[in-house]
């Protein structure tokens, strides 16, 4: 069983997550157009993102890091992030299944993610 989430930059394709029956764990896949970006924001615990295909730029902090097909980044808690898929992208990512997602200058969190939870 998994569930499919769209946005206006990624499609996220569940297929792991508390209320799909983990203990707290979730996995999920992203997929990019060439040229998308997602916004800036940081969670509030680590993620794990392994490239299937393509490439990314991913704004980890102060850092710029290159993605590509085979390659794992580990992203700390609380650090900002942004990621421009170069070519169309794809990757897996591991995470806590109650994570909470932040925006810079907004005062509350946004809550946990549907495709996460």
């Amino acid at each position: 069983m998994y569930r499919v989430t769209e946005t206006p930059n990624a499609v996220m394709t569940t297929y792991a997550s508390p209320t799909q029956g983990s203990d707290g764990l979730s996995l999920w896949r992203v997929q990019m157009k060439q040229g998308a970006q997602g916004p800036l924001h940081v969670f509030d615990s680590e993620q794990i993102w392994t490239a299937l295909a393509g490439t990314a730029s991913v704004e980890l902090g102060d850092e710029t890091i290159d993605l590509k097909e085979g390659e794992t980044v580990v992203f700390p808690a609380g650090v900002t992030r942004r990621i421009t898929a170069g070519q169309e992208f794809a990757a897996v990512v591991a995470g806590h299944g109650t994570a909470k997602v932040f925006v810079p200058g907004e005062d509350t969190d946004r809550g946990t993610p549907p495709w996460i939870s």
